[in-house]
């Protein structure tokens, strides 16, 4: 008789290891990060969201970085790269 092993889909659970700082009340004079996951029509959608966050919110900066394929991680020169110029980042998908 073969023996059969049964694994369970039941993830362990981590607590947290990043904490992550609140959102600014107002965006006027801070750069603004987008993180790109490469998929279909981000780069559009980023460009226009750029120039309203600029006309409308005061936003000073707007640093667009693309990952290299929607499923793996960022790289970590990317991760360092808007942590030193953004002053507030978003991950952003599309298509």
């Amino acid at each position: 008789m073969k023996t059969i092993t049964v694994l369970s889909p039941m993830g362990e659970s981590r607590a947290a290891t990043l904490a992550v700082p609140a959102l600014p009340a107002d965006l006027r004079g801070l750069t603004v990060g987008f993180l790109d996951n490469t998929k279909s029509n981000f780069d559009l959608l980023v460009s226009e969201m750029g120039d309203i966050l600029r006309e409308r919110l005061g936003v000073k900066g707007v640093v667009h970085r693309k990952k290299a394929n929607a499923s793996t991680a960022a790289s970590q020169e990317i991760i360092e790269g808007l942590a030193k110029e953004c002053d507030v980042v978003f991950a952003g998908s599309a298509d």
